[in-house]
């Protein structure tokens, strides 16, 4: 869990390779100082910054931008660093707010490599700031910590690097601007002399680290139409670069009725993406499968897809910014010609209302040809990375499953479905989880509320049901009944344990049922049948007991020998495959020592190899009060029908989740099922052989 820092606050750090991710309401410089045990920076070689991005252990930015990534490895760093002090700096010349106060606050966020979130810090009550030490990493007795800091400087950044002890600071703080103004430190093309330009440029741009700047921001893309640059100055900035953090491959070409590339750069070549070679080595010009960074294949295919996932929030974010702020834009031009009664009526008031309104358009429909154009490079993209996936990565329907075999190793993650905004609803980004699964799964069988209603669960999502093509068992609102949402929810269980079963290899996953009414039989019975279910499911309240008690004692077990680094010792009869446990209709069937058991399940199991799968009705669980809530929580919730609850971590849209289901009619399941049962044996007549 994300610890949200406030002024002052420390936390400690649990890695050593960070990203540290920025979120701004316009264009910033990031950058940072390394500073030894007393606070002292030696020189300029012990700052990062868009003119000399790379030092020793970090790596920031080349360019000012709406969002930046930078790259930090703890134990790169000079031994005699002890404090990584993180700088924001609006930059001069580029256009943007005048000040911080000026602007959305900047968000800060300190993540692993994988996203994963340690700590984040609001930088608010800023002013007539232009320069902020944002956060610091600092060493101390041997640990790392980070240290919400927000402290602000009016005098900017020469006034910053001087407080931070560095004698340079204000020749330090020209060549800074003047790389970013000059765009030499840039990997986009410079922007043109207009400020709106500038702006655009910004939007949808990278560095070279991996940094996805600008498509996100609230304000970029509004900043460019406030400037009303016209529409052939604003297409000067090229398309956005779609390339995922690492990517060796340049973006896809422009489609017909895209903007021209940019002019050549100042010194006379044409300027290219950051790790793009030039058109003349011979590169290939389309989207390629598999190019983000990665040690395997299937690692570059699940970057890949978490690249264009983040593509598609962000250029979505901007456009809605754009929207906004168009919107407000006309309400605001109203308001002037309303606001004098002696001009609210007559030609002149006549004509600027229609102004007003044809600007909006105007606006609109640049904002939506900027939208249109990045969805065609995702759509693009997408069409080419779908069907390169993997098995455990790829939809139900795709023909890889025809030709499955079980898993030799370990995949890096498993689909669970597909999200989608209500922008682009033909572009679906597969869901990808990374295993081993470091949380639960809860699968709400609960009836859906009306279309768009909200607070259906407590989750903090509001719940919108988009049930369009869903056939059978609805309502008079065109709904799932009670019964069609629980025969759904166990489908969707059975459909995801199979996944999970043949993304491990065979015979390294348990898969175990606890349905104490026995409701479930005909769903599971994919499962039954090929052998993927070894023991029948548990049923009434002896059941639940037994197995319940038998997992947790294996987490007991299992916790205690690493701690005392002794596998040795486990008892012979354990069961050292990794388990999953499918919980059907829960409550039922449970007592207070029961979801007690749950819970330690939940939340001590995946760290030694036992996952848990809830199928249940949160409306029903709530019977058992706040006990619950720490459960419910712990897991991740989906749904069986599309619903919009997930919130992303850049911009908090709303996005619909799909599961991930077998085409009706197909026999694909227990196909895959069966040739893993067949592996179970191959492998057990191999180790007969071997006795």
């Amino acid at each position: 869990m994300t610890a949200e820092l406030v002024r002052g606050q420390n936390h400690p750090l649990d890695r050593t390779r960070l990203e540290i991710r920025i979120a701004a309401g316009g264009p910033v410089v990031a950058g940072a100082t390394l500073a030894d045990e007393a606070g002292g920076i030696p020189g300029v070689e012990a700052v990062a910054h868009p003119g000399a991005p790379r030092r020793t252990g970090i790596e920031v930015p080349r360019q000012a931008a709406a969002e930046h990534r930078i790259a930090v490895d703890l134990d790169a760093l000079p031994a005699a660093v002890h404090r990584v002090s993180v700088l924001l700096a609006l930059p001069v010349g580029v256009g943007g707010p005048a000040a911080f106060g000026a602007a959305a606050a900047p968000f800060v966020s300190v993540t692993g490599l994988d996203g994963t979130g340690i700590a984040s810090y609001t930088l608010t009550d800023l002013g007539a700031e232009t320069a902020v030490v944002a956060l610091e990493l600092y060493r101390r007795q041997g640990a790392w910590k980070v240290r919400a800091v927000g402290q602000g400087y009016a005098g900017g950044l020469a006034a910053l690097l001087q407080d931070q002890g560095l004698p340079q600071a204000a020749e330090l703080a020209s060549e800074i601007q003047e790389a970013v103004r000059s765009g030499h430190a840039r990997s986009v093309p410079a922007p043109a002399p207009d400020a709106g330009t500038g702006s655009r440029t910004d939007t949808g741009s990278r560095t070279d680290t991996g940094s996805r700047t600008g498509t996100g921001s609230r304000t970029g893309t509004g900043a460019a139409l406030d400037a009303g640059p016209a529409p052939e100055a604003a297409s000067a900035a090229g398309p956005v670069d779609y390339r995922h953090p690492k990517r060796r491959t340049p973006s896809p070409p422009p489609q017909p009725d895209s903007p021209a590339p940019a002019a050549p750069t100042a010194a006379g070549a044409p300027p290219t993406a950051a790790g793009a070679p030039p058109a003349a080595q011979g590169a290939p010009t389309g989207p390629v499968a598999g190019d983000a960074a990665g040690r395997t294949m299937d690692e570059r295919l699940y970057n890949q897809v978490w690249g264009m996932f983040e593509d598609l929030a962000r250029t979505v974010a901007a456009y809605r910014s754009a929207m906004d702020f168009a919107q407000s834009r006309l309400a605001k031009e109203l308001d002037a010609v309303n606001a004098d009664p002696r001009n609210r009526v007559g030609a002149a008031a006549g004509a600027a209302r229609a102004a007003a309104h044809d600007k909006h358009a105007r606006l609109a429909v640049q904002a939506r040809e900027v939208l249109d154009r990045d969805l065609a490079q995702l759509t693009a993209e997408a069409e080419v990375v779908e069907p390169a996936l993997p098995p455990a990565l790829a939809a139900w329907s795709s023909p890889v499953w025809q030709g499955y075999r079980a898993a030799e190793e370990y995949p890096t993650a498993v689909r669970l479905g597909d999200l989608r905004l209500p922008e682009c609803p033909d572009l679906r980004i597969p869901m990808l989880v990374r295993l081993p699964m470091d949380r639960g799964l809860w699968i709400d069988s609960g009836q859906p509320e009306s279309s768009g209603s909200a607070g259906a669960h407590d989750d903090g999502f509001a719940s919108a049901f988009g049930l369009d093509g869903l056939d059978g068992g609805q309502d008079a609102d065109g709904l799932p009944d009670a019964a069609e949402m629980r025969r759904r929810a166990v489908d969707t269980a059975v459909g995801l344990a199979a996944r999970l079963l043949a993304a491990h290899p065979a015979g390294e996953l348990t898969v175990q049922v606890i349905d104490p009414a026995g409701a479930a039989a005909s769903a599971l019975a994919p499962l039954r049948e090929t052998g993927a279910l070894r023991e029948p499911p548990a049923a009434g309240a002896q059941g639940v007991t037994a197995v319940l008690g038998e997992l947790t004692r294996r987490v007991d077990l299992v916790q205690m020998a690493i701690r005392n680094q002794a596998a040795e010792d486990l008892p012979p009869d354990l069961d050292t495959a990794e388990q999953l446990l499918i919980v059907h209709d829960f409550p039922h069937g449970f007592d207070d020592r029961a979801v007690n058991q749950l819970r330690y399940l939940a939340d001590e199991g995946p760290s030694v190899g036992v996952h848990l799968m809830m199928v249940a009705d949160r409306a029903e669980a709530r019977e058992y009060g706040p006990v619950l809530d720490p459960l419910w929580r712990s897991l991740l919730r989906i749904t069986p029908v599309p619903d919009a609850y997930l919130a992303d971590p850049w911009v908090g849209h709303a996005w619909t989740y799909e599961p991930s289901r077998v085409p009706e009619g197909s026999r694909v399941l227990r196909q895959v099922l069966g040739g893993l049962a067949e592996a179970r044996r191959a492998q057990g007549h191999s180790r007969t052989r071997e006795r």
